[in-house]
């Protein structure tokens, strides 16, 4: 069966992945696609559904970006929101003005049309809102279907066209779920028919069709990500998968013992364990920046698995768990992005591969995988671990990855998730560790001075890794983690607690 799909339309929005969020929530596939795509990549996707996402431009700007106008002729139901709307005004005559104030915040929006789109939406309800040029008139055979007191076009329609003003998508849009409900289910005709057991059936015969008779190679790191993404392949094909563990020296207390029990002995998925630790460390010496890190590690990834794969013979593809946020965060996804940090496996790849890539959960956001991971079975251990960077613990040294700060953030990291799971809040945190850089600080050990690493605590709590806050640990738990790091780990003398939110940082450090 074909998949359906609404393309949701990228303007630079800080919501257009909470749309996508969204759809996905009410059971229909939705993906983010550039808004420079041409009307017939959009009629090859035969998308169900188009939402113009909204944006920080004025359309009257200089170089706003603006979609092809010949979308509009194409028969699909299109929403447009914020920016969107006031594109689609524009596009159709309209006009849109900056009016030199705000509207932002809460906002009592008035219904003056309550079928179709606001169906099931009487007299008045609240909406968010956050634009400074508003839509003023409009052509004649064009519908004025809401109000508010500060805009006078909130939302219009034009036969299967749709613009309005406000963000329906977030949580303060009390009837937001509502509308989107109206317009994907009852103007659209979409089916709710995306879940994770669907997920599993098209990517086991998308991962058929692709490999065909050929074989893979996965770089298993041990994380959900990966780990998803072996039982799937594995599921496909079977023995026509190897795992390839790459024991980089960069890894979580006793992970590899963890990998080869559960994978190996448990799952009976062909593993080969390569130690490269040497390798790895010594290509790291002497590197401090973050992004030349991640691309050295992708690097040396790909030499390995290359290297593997001729120890095995007759391999095609190469396997990854990449998920939606990692291609984000390497501008990967959109011409009006920009680049977070590389990650390993996205934008720190070589240009020239042996081998053609296969990513079959590189649309799925985190806690969509961990949905589909238990729909595969995988054992609690795996499903509800917290997420660890491709890159392993180079991504919590800041400055040059070197065997004592590889001591201290290892053991560090494990006395963290240790002592959460101890206070029974490792399954409602969702990521902790500890991370080590250059900076020391004096403490007194015994009755001496000493100079010494600061260890930094990070704990936050996220859904889908796109944003994400600190939590607010108890002072007792916090005491005693920051008691047994200076107390267990040497040339430890301070531990700090990271309170800084995504945005303006990120979750890793590097």
């Amino acid at each position: 069966m074909e998949k359906q799909l609404v393309a949701v339309m990228d303007f630079g929005g800080q919501y257009s992945h909470l749309i996508v969020r969204r759809c996905r929530n009410l059971e229909v596939y939705a993906e983010l696609i550039p808004h420079t795509t041409t009307p017939e990549a959009i009629r090859d996707m035969n998308p169900s559904a188009i939402i113009l996402s909204g944006g920080p431009s004025s359309v009257y700007a200089d170089n706003a970006p603006v979609c092809y106008p010949e979308i509009f002729d194409l028969g699909i139901p299109i929403l447009g929101i914020c920016y969107g709307a006031q594109l689609i005004a524009r596009t159709m005559g309209g006009d849109v003005k900056h009016t030199g104030m705000r509207e932002y915040g809460k906002t009592k929006l008035y219904v003056d049309d309550g079928s179709d789109l606001f169906d099931g939406i009487l007299g008045k309800t609240t909406v968010w809102m956050s634009h400074g040029d508003l839509i003023g008139s409009l052509p004649a055979d064009v519908d004025i279907i809401a109000h508010t007191a500060g805009s006078p076009v909130a939302a219009f329609r034009k036969k299967r066209i749709y613009g309005i003003q406000f963000h329906p998508e977030v949580v303060h849009t009390i009837d937001g779920e509502k509308m989107l409900k109206n317009f994907l289910f009852s103007i659209c005709g979409c089916d709710p028919d995306w879940s994770s057991e669907s997920f599993i059936n098209s990517a086991i015969d998308e991962i058929k069709a692709t490999v065909g008779r050929g074989r893979v190679i996965l770089g298993l790191s041990g994380g959900i990500d990966s780990a998803t993404v072996a039982v799937l392949l594995h599921r496909a094909i079977g023995d026509e998968l190897t795992c390839i563990y790459v024991d980089n020296g960069l890894m979580r207390k006793n992970e590899t013992e963890e990998i080869v029990c559960t994978f190996k002995d448990n799952f009976k998925i062909n593993l080969e364990v390569v130690n490269a630790e040497d390798r790895f460390l010594e290509r790291l010496r002497g590197i401090s920046d973050p992004e030349e890190k991640r691309k050295v590690i992708g690097d040396e990834f790909i030499r390995v698995f290359d290297e593997a794969a001729a120890r095995i013979g007759d391999v095609d593809f190469l396997a990854q768990g990449t998920i939606y946020p990692d291609r984000v965060e390497s501008a990967a996804t959109s011409d009006l992005a920009s680049r977070i940090k590389s990650h390993h496996n996205v934008g720190a790849l070589p240009e020239e591969m042996l081998l053609r890539l296969i990513e079959p959960i590189r649309d799925l956001y985190k806690d969509e995988v961990r949905s589909v991971a238990k729909k595969l079975e995988l054992p609690a251990s795996i499903v509800k671990r917290h997420p660890f960077p491709g890159p392993g613990l180079a991504a919590r040294i800041v400055g040059e990855v070197t065997p004592d700060k590889l001591r201290i953030c290892r053991d560090g990291g494990a006395i963290v998730e240790e002592e959460l799971k101890n206070w029974g809040l490792y399954d409602k945190t969702w990521q902790a560790f500890a991370m080590v850089g250059d900076d020391l600080a004096t403490g007194v050990l015994g009755d001496e001075r000493s100079l010494g690493h600061i260890v930094t605590i990070r704990a936050v709590e996220s859904v889908e890794a796109m944003t994400a806050d600190f939590v607010r640990l108890p002072y007792d738990l916090l005491e005693k983690i920051g008691s047994r790091i200076t107390n267990e780990i040497s040339g430890v003398t301070w531990v700090a607690y990271a309170i800084s939110s995504k945005p303006p940082s990120t979750i890793e450090p590097c």
